[in-house]
C-alpha cells in the first residue's frame, strides 16, 4: 500500500479563498479542479514546514499567521491513501508570482462551492466555513473520481 503525505491550505483575506486552477500539468489527478494550495511533503518536513514551502512556491507569499484545522484521508480504491494536513491561513507577506501549476485567483468563500471542485472538498470546506476548530475526515473515492463514503471523526456521514 502506498502512503502519500501532503498539506492543503487555503489562504483567506476579505471573505476570499485564494484557489488554484489546475490547468497546467498533463497527468495531473486534479486536473481542471480548483483547490488550495499545497503540495507533497519532502524529506524530513513537518506538516508546517511543507506547508510554508509550498505556499512559498505556489503563491510567492510567506505566511505569517495559519491554523491546522485537520487531518483529511483520501481511500483512491487505486491502493493509495493520502493524509492531508489541512490548513487555513489569514496573515500573509510578499509578492504573488505565476504558479507552475494553474491559475491562482481570490475567490468569494460562498462561490468557491460553484467551482469544479472534488465532492470530499465540498465536505471539508463547509467545516472550515462553520468554524470547526479541528476534526478528522476520511473521504473513500471509486478510484474514478466518485465519492463513495465520507467519515467525519470516525462517524459516517450522509454524502
Amino acid at each position: 500500500m502506498a502512503l502519500n503525505l501532503t498539506t492543503l491550505c487555503y489562504i483567506e483575506q476579505d471573505g476570499k479563498y485564494l484557489m488554484l486552477h489546475r490547468t497546467s500539468k498533463k497527468h495531473d489527478l486534479n486536473k481542471d479542479k480548483w483547490i488550495g494550495v499545497g503540495g507533497h511533503f519532502e524529506a524530513e518536513e513537518s506538516p508546517e514546514d511543507c506547508l510554508l514551502r509550498e505556499v512559498r512556491e505556489e503563491t510567492g507569499y510567506t505566511l505569517t499567521s495559519w491554523q491546522f484545522r485537520g487531518l483529511v484521508t483520501f481511500v483512491s480504491g487505486d491502493g493509495e491513501t493520502e493524509y492531508m494536513s489541512l490548513f487555513t491561513a489569514d496573515g500573509f507577506t510578499g509578492t504573488p508570482v505565476p504558479c507552475n501549476e494553474g491559475q491562482l485567483e481570490w475567490m468569494v468563500k460562498e462561490d468557491v462551492l460553484k467551482l469544479n471542485i472534488w465532492e470530499g472538498d465540498k465536505i471539508f470546506l463547509k467545516l472550515l466555513n462553520d468554524g470547526i476548530p479541528f476534526f478528522s475526515l476520511k473521504l473513500v473515492y471509486d478510484g474514478h473520481g466518485g465519492l463513495l463514503s465520507a467519515a467525519l471523526n470516525g462517524k459516517p456521514l450522509p454524502i
